[in-house]
């Protein structure tokens, strides 16, 4: 059936409402993606527990301020309302760079969107079993009980929003950040998710647009800091918040995006339209990058790998090193050539000659080298000054071509005797559409050794013989499937 529409309405707000009210067509290739996406991130937000920084901004805005029977935060034994658990969980997952990502004319991390997806599942599922069993809903309706697959599909749908909008509108070349398309991905999929209608869902992803975008500076020197750890979960947050206003009949913005002066496109994006590249299905999912082997911002993850390829060559000569040679991509110029102090970890991790350094030196790369103690190690800035970083054009047309969306970077290390070790090249990272099949089983050990930092061993091993059995996993109720991943 065709959904009701709001002719009045800008045509993108439209377009969004369509494809999150209408029956999901996506391969099968998708959905075998997203559940590895979905164990991947759950991963991640596990291993950010052991971080301090992280846990702090973590459980209820005020002390005592849960909600027995609300969203489970995975890893934590808190229970909180939606929007909260959202900022909970989608800070997670974002805080150590390690989950899903993809890039275009704008970047960013698709999976970030689970903090929406997953904890309004766990709420309104457990808010459904509840249900039955009290008087608390005085119209007398049950809340949806979400299982795996829903979750699944919602996932999809985000990360098609989220991925189709970065292929050609560069909000962050205006100053804004990537986060923006987080908090419009999720508002349209929560808003459904809840049982809004075609008109709720415009209504509340006019708002999403209302809100405009946070400013990128807080991921750029001389500003550079936590808060890009942060700012997704934040994102996520708000986009619960909005559908659930949309649901209780708070009004729209037809135009959010068009008004002359006063909207979106001329306030905040220079007066230029924002563009659909494609039709909305399932392509986002399907190509998505993993970073299955190391934290590091993406542009920089084959360097990474090329400079532990190097380690070997180098790690007994490093007092004879002269010369470094990059060679990079025009986004990874822009975004990660960094010279100079660095400041913290959030300054670290979007270093490409620190990250190349780190390789070079230790051949591994894990979060805890971001740390102010590793980073004291005299030998890593006297790497990065040795360094020169070039962009190789082939390198950025390829970046931008959508039959190849390679990242690639070389690295070759010259030494004071002439010698020199081999130009060592990789254009397509390990977590790669070219090299999925390549990542799957470093995925798996990746999720292991991330959940088994927070959760028993013999938990770890039920989630992941879950994880292997699609059918199985698909059919699990979100709560059941919540009840592994936090602490009793």
């Amino acid at each position: 059936m065709t959904p009701q529409r709001q002719h009045s309405a800008d045509d993108l707000l439209i377009r969004i409402a369509d494809y999150v009210s209408s029956p999901l067509a996506a391969s099968d290739e998708a959905f075998a993606t997203a559940r590895l996406c979905l164990m991947d991130s759950l991963g991640c937000a596990l291993l950010a527990l052991n971080m301090p920084e992280c846990t702090k901004l973590l459980g209820p805005v005020v002390p005592g301020a849960v909600l027995p029977g609300g969203a489970r935060v995975p890893g934590t034994s808190y229970e909180l309302e939606p929007v909260q658990a959202a900022f909970n969980f989608g800070t997670m997952v974002r805080w150590l760079d390690y989950n899903d990502t993809w890039l275009a004319a704008e970047w960013g991390h698709p999976s970030d969107n689970l903090g929406a997806i997953l904890m309004t599942a766990d709420w309104l599922s457990r808010t459904g079993t509840l249900a039955r069993h009290s008087d608390s809903q005085s119209d007398g309706q049950e809340c949806p009980s979400y299982n795996i697959r829903d979750v699944l599909s919602a996932m999809i749908q985000a990360y098609e929003i989220q991925g189709v909008l970065a292929l050609e509108n560069g909000f962050n070349r205006v100053g804004l950040d990537h986060v923006l398309l987080v908090r419009v991905a999720s508002t349209a999929v929560t808003t459904r998710m809840l049982g809004g209608t075609h008109a709720q869902v415009v209504n509340a992803v006019s708002q999403a647009w209302v809100d405009g975008g946070a400013l990128r500076t807080y991921r750029h020197a001389p500003n550079t800091g936590s808060r890009k750890s942060w700012a997704a979960g934040d994102a996520t947050s708000r986009a619960v918040q909005l559908a659930l206003w949309s649901l209780a009949g708070e009004m729209g913005y037809p135009t959010a995006l068009t008004a002359p002066t006063w909207g979106f496109q001329d306030s905040l994006f220079r007066g230029n339209e924002i563009r659909l590249a494609r039709p909305f299905g399932s392509y986002v999912m399907e190509q998505i990058l993993f970073k299955v082997s190391f934290p590091a911002e993406f542009h920089g993850q084959t360097a990474v790998e090329a400079a532990i390829r190097l380690h070997s060559q180098v790690k007994d000569g490093l007092d004879h090193i002269r010369r470094i040679r990059i060679e990079t991509q025009e986004s990874a110029m822009r975004i990660i050539n960094k010279t100079g102090p660095l400041k913290n970890p959030a300054d670290r991790d979007h270093c490409l000659q620190y990250m190349v350094a780190v390789g070079l030196l230790h051949g591994s790369l894990v979060a805890e080298h971001y740390e102010h103690e590793a980073a004291a190690d005299p030998r890593l800035d006297r790497l990065r000054e040795l360094m020169e970083v070039v962009e190789e054009p082939r390198y950025s047309r390829e970046y931008l071509d959508p039959e190849k969306r390679s990242i690639a970077n070389s690295i070759q290390v010259f030494f004071d005797d002439g010698s020199h070790t081999d130009r060592v090249e990789v254009e397509y990272p390990l977590g790669h559409r070219r090299r999925r099949a390549e990542s799957r089983t470093p995925l798996l050990e990746k999720f292991v050794h991330n959940a088994g930092t927070r959760l028993p061993d013999e938990r770890v091993g039920r989630m992941l013989e879950l994880f292997g059995d699609a059918e199985r996993l698909d059919a699990t109720p979100v709560s059941e499937f919540m009840r592994l991943t936090v602490l009793k």
